[in-house]
């Protein structure tokens, strides 16, 4: 719906019935919200501060207070005892004494939030939105946007564990930068794979910073004393956390999209100089020493290639109405994969 839709009539259109994706929950329903399992990701580099600089942690905690502030707002919007229970009255909202505040049904929206509609309403993801209605800035806000309480807190308590510490590491401008790009990144790819549902949440971006940790740890390989544990630690985390994703209603495509674009960026963003270069200025010889390795050029080089074309590709089939899922038909398995316990018929 357009920005200018009158939330109480739509109440009453015949998409009440399409659910909330959750970054994981892309449709007819509230999926689980897996969010991505925190590692032990570093070995310090040494004694030499030079080698392990720090940075006070600042963006994250503002990500996390903007996060909040834009679902607090967007429950206002919602106002659940004014546009739910007087066109449904045997479906009672969630906490009434919160007021205008107060949560959905459970069975419109098990994660204690907002309806469906509201979401569309300020941003949430929508393919038809996006191609259709030319409304490409919703691939940035999405990621801001929250399908519950619940979603929220397993997101903002990813962020701070996972993103902290990078901030930390790498400051904020790089962070920031891998942050919202592989946000984005994980919403293209999610709107080449999906046209039915909405999605919401900030999975792709959380999965950028996951990513972004493997891509260091590669590219500064030879400066780590534990690297295989770090190496098996990570793998194992990105293993289980991208696996979740075949659960039904998770949009796992947000996911390894965030996850693709962050490790892309990683290798541009985090590589760290090799420790001759720093030792430089205490010798007199070996002033020829570069900055970084030459693997770390030739990685450099080939992330940032391989990062515009995949972007620009991307969004001219995304805007020229392509379906990723006719390039890719084994790529639904990504998405959701059919057992004896639940079935994909309706993702």
């Amino acid at each position: 719906m357009s920005a200018g839709d009158d939330l109480e009539n739509q109440m009453m259109t015949t998409k009440h019935h399409r659910g909330i994706g959750s970054r994981g929950g892309d449709q007819d329903g509230f999926g689980p919200s897996p969010r991505p399992v925190v590692p032990l990701v570093y070995s310090e580099f040494g004694d030499d501060d030079e080698l392990s600089p720090q940075w006070k942690s600042w963006l994250i905690p503002m990500f996390v207070v903007a996060n909040v502030i834009v679902f607090v707002i967007v429950m206002f919007v919602n106002n659940c005892p004014k546009n739910s229970e007087s066109h449904y009255p045997n479906q009672h909202c969630v906490a009434r004494f919160l007021g205008r505040f107060s949560f959905e049904h459970l069975r419109n929206n098990p994660l204690f939030g907002p309806s469906s509609l509201t979401l569309e309403m300020l941003g949430s993801l929508d393919w038809y939105r996006v191609v259709e209605k030319h409304q490409a800035w919703r691939l940035l806000t999405c990621i801001w946007l929250h399908a519950g309480v619940i979603h929220l807190a397993t997101n903002m308590l990813s962020i701070v564990f996972i993103g902290t510490r990078l901030e930390q590491q790498f400051g904020f401008v790089r962070i920031g930068l891998i942050y919202v790009i592989s946000g984005m990144g994980g919403s293209i790819l999610s709107s080449l794979f999906i046209r039915n549902g909405i999605s919401v949440g900030a999975s792709g971006a959380l999965f950028g910073l996951l990513g972004s940790m493997l891509s260091e740890l590669l590219t500064n390989w030879t400066i780590y004393s534990n690297k295989i544990a770090a190496l098996l630690t990570l793998m194992v985390v990105i293993v289980i956390n991208l696996a979740i994703g075949i659960l039904p209603y998770v949009d796992n495509f947000a996911h390894v999209g965030g996850f693709l674009t962050g490790f892309l960026l990683g290798f541009l963003l985090l590589a760290r100089p090799q420790i001759k270069w720093f030792s430089r200025k205490h010798m007199s010889q070996d002033r020829r020493t570069s900055k970084y390795k030459p693997y770390q050029y030739i990685l450099w080089l080939l992330s940032l290639a391989l990062l515009i074309v995949g972007f620009v590709v991307a969004l001219m089939l995304l805007f020229r109405g392509e379906d990723g899922n006719d390039h890719c038909h084994w790529c639904r398995y990504m998405r959701c994969v059919p057992t004896s316990g639940w079935s994909c018929d309706s993702v």
